[in-house]
């Protein structure tokens, strides 16, 4: 057990580094999205700049990172399998299976973008860039306050908080058409 504590340290950093590919990699289909509005030669010229971001992000950030968070979550749980007896693990397990399947949705937007196709608003994505800021919040508070917290509170705390970010999307969208 005495590299637990390297174990731990590498899936944090790989977390971090996962959630950075995730928060950036919409923000990239929203440029390429609005991107696709202008007039030539910048249309072609932006998009095909982002798509090469995207690319190198995902490919050498992102899904690296992915997995290597997962493996060495994985090798945390056999190390303390008695993890697996706990709620606040359980459902932090939830949330990234969540994460996961928004990792893979995510993975087929990306690919949908290099092919050219373009299936989705900009609004769209910015509420899309908002499920891993939900996650993060929810895995963050599990693990940090794991058994002592109260999951009514927790349930509705959630929720206040995905209330206030569409609130501050709304706003966002209209600031952005005033302008």
């Amino acid at each position: 057990m005495e590299y637990y504590n390297y174990i731990k340290s590498l899936h944090i950093i790989f977390v971090i580094t996962w959630f950075a590919g995730l928060f950036y990699i919409p923000r990239l289909f929203i440029y390429t999205i609005e991107a696709s509005f202008k007039p030539e030669p910048a249309k072609t010229i932006l998009i095909d700049q982002f798509k090469l971001m995207m690319f190198r992000l995902w490919y050498i950030i992102t899904w690296p990172s992915a997995i290597l968070t997962i493996f060495f979550g994985s090798w945390l749980l056999i190390l303390v399998p008695n993890w697996l007896n706990e709620d606040w693990m359980i459902v932090k397990l939830f949330f990234v299976l969540i994460l996961i399947l928004y990792h893979i949705k995510t993975h087929l937007i990306f690919k949908q973008m290099q092919s050219g196709i373009i299936n989705y608003s900009s609004n769209f994505m910015r509420i899309w860039n908002e499920i891993a800021t939900i996650v993060l919040f929810s895995v963050v508070f599990l693990v940090v306050l794991k058994n002592n917290i109260s999951w009514i509170y927790s349930i509705l705390s959630l929720i206040g908080f995905i209330i206030v970010l569409f609130v501050l999307i709304k706003i966002y969208k209209k600031v952005r058409k005033n302008d």
